[in-house]
């Protein structure tokens, strides 16, 4: 076997040492050039993913104006239709009610909110008219308005057609009446939402006296719910549910709410006497004394006495709704086992909101 021969071990080692350092930078090179088939595949599907999307989008885009110029078309005729009805039955009549409904329907596919809601209410009064000012064909309408002024965020409208659904629910139907509970909870769940996002900018003061009220109406629909033979069980723990939430915000305000903004019960200024030795013009000393209003150092305390009061009030009547579902759903043999075990949780829950409460309650800061 023919062997290879040099002439000192120092060259063969360098010879050796140059193959050794060819074949790595033949591999690395191997490596790259992979590496980069690899990438520029990768690239290829991304780019052909983006086309996908954009061709997707761009079908889309086309089919949805297609389809407003549909509507479009339709809401045309529906114009005239509308026209043409006021000038034969006049522009109060019943069947205008429809026509500006339709209307409605088109404008909000449309995406044309303020047009909805201007077709809607012209068609809530032209109801108003032919039936009265409360009638239960107007609430599907003050319903739709609503949605189309919150699309909007007409928040102050949507407000005061939230009262009108409940003042209307509350002139039709009986307090016991299951209609008439869920027009309340849809009333109440509105408010809560009102506190809980501010949506009508109103400062510490007002939310904390919406919350009041809040409390309040919920209140006089629980305590009218009580004198009823037969109470709907779900309604009721409903109700409570709903009062309990607005009781815990209420108090969470007013733990947030430095104690200088509660009315105290002590008068916020006293008359003191303050005396000074002078001389008189004959050049005598005389006592001359004049009465100044000054802070009533009391008037501190009886504010902070007012907000643990306010404090301790919504906790009490936390615990007071809580006690109720608890004996509730308890008792009563309608409820099924699981619907029995939701409500439990929805308790314990709400206790350990109530609890965290009562346990920042005697913290310094706060007052």
């Amino acid at each position: 076997m023919n062997r290879l021969y040099f002439p000192n071990a120092e060259v063969a080692l360098k010879l050796i040492a140059w193959l050794v350092f060819a074949f790595s930078l033949s591999t690395h090179a191997w490596g790259q050039s992979g590496a980069a088939q690899i990438g520029f595949e990768e690239e290829q599907t991304a780019a052909r993913a983006a086309q996908v999307r954009a061709e997707e989008l761009a079908r889309q885009e086309a089919a949805k104006e297609a389809r407003f110029r549909e509507l479009a078309v339709e809401l045309a005729k529906r114009q005239e239709a509308i026209v043409d009805l006021q000038s034969r039955q006049g522009i109060y009549d019943q069947s205008l009610i429809e026509a500006y409904d339709d209307a409605a329907r088109l404008y909000l596919e449309l995406e044309d909110y303020e047009s909805a809601a201007g077709a809607l209410g012209e068609a809530l009064q032209i109801s108003r008219i032919n039936s009265g000012l409360y009638s239960e064909q107007q609430l599907p309408l003050v319903k739709a308005l609503i949605d189309a002024r919150s699309r909007i965020e007409q928040w102050q409208e949507v407000d005061d057609l939230a009262h009108l659904t409940h003042h209307i629910s509350q002139r039709l139907y009986a307090l016991s009446d299951r209609q008439y509970l869920s027009a309340a909870q849809d009333y109440g769940e509105w408010k809560l939402r009102v506190i809980r996002e501010n949506l009508l900018q109103q400062n510490s003061r007002g939310l904390m006296n919406t919350s009041e009220d809040l409390s309040s109406f919920y209140n006089f629909v629980i305590s009218g719910l009580e004198r009823e033979a037969d109470v709907d069980a779900r309604g009721m723990m409903a109700l409570l549910h709903g009062k309990s939430q607005a009781d815990i915000v209420m108090a969470r305000n007013i733990a947030n709410t430095p104690y200088n903004y509660f009315q105290g019960t002590e008068s916020q200024y006293i008359t003191q006497s303050r005396c000074q030795n002078r001389r008189n013009a004959a050049g005598q000393m005389v006592r001359q004394c004049v009465n100044v209003q000054v802070e009533n150092p009391r008037y501190r305390q009886s504010q902070q006495e007012a907000k643990r009061m306010a404090l301790y009030r919504h906790t009490s009547a936390i615990n007071r709704s809580l006690e109720r579902m608890r004996a509730l759903y308890s008792s009563n043999n309608r409820l099924s086992a699981s619907e029995k075990k939701e409500l439990d949780a929805v308790v314990r829950q709400l206790q350990t909101e109530a609890d965290t409460l009562r346990r920042v309650r005697p913290s310094g800061f706060l007052f």
